[in-house]
């Protein structure tokens, strides 16, 4: 589930807002302090919507200003009641990725939050693989998670890893999982991939990799 936080100070918009939001599979944090909106960043949050002028004296500009310093990739909406050319140019040089004027329409606001999330995510989900709840695994930046902690596997170790995740349920002789990882020009014993296997389980405890006695290697 992706996390959307609204910064909005009008508290009656706001609620409407959070609520079209949570409807369409959003998690929402709401803020109606600009201050209490920046105390934030930093902690999970997948697309932040800013109103520009908030009712105290931080405005979305000094938000999105802070959320760039920590990171340069979550999108951002930007909504104001002003439609002005100049607040969508400093909104862009600031690094929104859209700009709503008020008023505007709960449907648009979360088509253009679906739109969003489905470019800037679409590509890294799809480099992802779960296996069973319990590992997530990035195939592109080649690390393993387990919730929020990072697995560190040896290059070895992630690459028969990758090959026993995108062929599950498939058995492997230890032969084949030698040419594969170690690549065929490889010499030596077959016995480096049991090593191999042991040192994943120990790492990857929820792995279900079934031994098939005499012959070699399964992941169910």
């Amino acid at each position: 589930m992706y996390t959307v936080c609204l910064v909005e100070d009008e508290v009656d918009l706001a609620n409407l807002i959070g609520t079209y939001l949570e409807k369409a599979g959003y998690q929402v944090v709401k803020f109606s302090k600009g201050r209490d909106a920046l105390s934030y960043i930093g902690s999970l949050c997948h697309l932040w919507i800013l109103d520009i002028m908030l009712s105290d004296d931080v405005t979305g500009y000094d938000i999105i200003k802070k959320i760039r310093e920590v990171d340069t990739t979550t999108p951002v909406i930007f909504t104001s009641a002003r439609d002005q050319d100049l607040d969508k140019i400093i909104g862009l040089e600031l690094g929104s990725d859209d700009y709503v004027t008020k008023p505007y329409s709960p449907k648009e606001l979360v088509l253009r939050v679906n739109n969003i999330i489905k470019r800037v995510y679409r590509e890294s989900e799809a480099n992802k693989i779960m296996y069973e709840d319990s590992y997530i695994v990035d195939s592109e930046k080649r690390i393993v998670m387990e919730k929020e902690s990072e697995i560190k596997l040896t290059t070895l170790e992630f690459d028969l890893l990758f090959l026993l995740l995108t062929n599950k349920n498939k058995t492997f002789s230890r032969e084949e999982i030698l040419n594969l990882v170690w690549g065929e020009d490889y010499f030596g014993s077959d016995r480096v991939v049991d090593d191999l296997i042991r040192r994943l389980r120990k790492k990857m405890p929820k792995l279900n990799v079934s031994t098939i006695y005499g012959y070699g290697y399964r992941l169910l």
